[in-house]
């Protein structure tokens, strides 16, 4: 009997420390800081991690809180960037927020517009996140241009540019998944349908021009005649040209598709899903040339003298 309630007066001690040990490891500590923002990087150890916290006084035990994190499987979890810490909070929470990429700001909506190419992308990106690099974006995304999907982004303001390339990517193989059967259906390869969407991007804005310039493009392709279209020539510069001379239709580029036949390399741009749609759906009509006027409406011709008699009365 002595023995039971011995075994007994020990157990109820153990808990009772138990209890006492993880209030104490789990209540943030009394100088907890306030507004820090602690930065965990890529490859770091739970080691390295847990001590940073410590020192930082955002929790009081950096041998407890790896036990923690161990015991609850996150080992390998913990996500880098940078935590921002307004208030107090508990360990427990502390770890959820590093192993689920809770990173404590406000988010950001940044719209990447459909048609915009790599090196627009990341002067919109560089000018509005606090971690995002420019040069490291371009350099990363080389031979990339078509594949970061054109939409509305959520990002927090610590956002880097590996991680805007992943999210990026990640939106583009999920859009160009929803049409994968027509992709397969079309018979083209896949950098094949983006370059030209990249073009038809560029050349109209409405969807059923879109498939009625699309239409016009791959016949021309079909029976041997240049592209002939004014919109690579701002890729060529790097800039946007709004107006094309007769000299620039002599510039030796593989993008200069008034002097070479065929699609360009790759794409000019990062075409939206309404131009790869249209691309993979061109309407067929007896039409070869179009031009848009002032207006933006499109004008169409069969024949290169009907062409210019639009020009003539759309254009001057």
């Amino acid at each position: 009997m002595k023995i039971k309630i011995l075994i007994l007066k020990v157990l109820i001690s153990f808990i009772a420390i138990l209890i006492i040990f993880y209030g104490w490891y789990n209540h943030p500590p009394r100088d907890f800081p306030k507004e820090i923002t602690i930065s965990l990087d890529k490859g770091a150890t739970l080691k390295t991690i847990s001590t940073l916290l410590e020192d930082k006084k955002i929790i009081n035990s950096a041998f407890l809180f790896r036990i923690f994190i161990i015991a609850n499987g996150g080992e390998k979890k913990v996500i880098e960037g940078d935590y921002l810490f307004q208030e107090k909070t508990s360990a427990s929470d502390v770890a959820f927020r590093i192993t689920h990429g809770k990173y404590g700001f406000a988010s950001m909506r940044i719209v990447i517009f459909e048609g915009s190419t790599l090196a627009e992308m990341a002067d919109k990106f560089e000018s509005q996140l606090t971690k995002f690099n420019k040069n490291n974006f371009l350099r990363l995304t080389k031979g990339k241009e078509g594949y970061l999907f054109p939409d509305t982004y959520l990002l927090f303001p610590n956002t880097n540019e590996e991680q805007v390339i992943k999210i990026m990517t990640d939106n583009f193989d999920k859009k160009i998944a929803s049409i994968k059967y027509q992709i397969n259906a079309f018979g083209k390869p896949l950098k094949e349908v983006l370059t030209m969407a990249s073009i038809v991007e560029k050349e109209a804005s409405k969807i059923e021009d879109k498939k009625i310039i699309a239409g016009v493009l791959w016949k021309r392709i079909k029976i041997g005649m240049p592209l002939q279209v004014d919109v690579t020539f701002s890729y060529i510069y790097g800039v946007n040209t709004p107006k094309i001379y007769y000299n620039d239709l002599e510039i030796d580029s593989p993008y200069n598709l008034y002097k070479n036949k065929g699609l360009p390399p790759g794409p000019i741009n990062n075409p939206g899903l309404d131009s790869i749609i249209a691309t993979l759906n061109p309407v067929n009509t007896k039409y070869l040339y179009y031009l848009s006027d002032k207006n933006g409406v499109m004008h169409y011709a069969e024949t290169h003298d009907q062409h210019v008699a639009n020009k003539n009365k759309y254009l001057k």
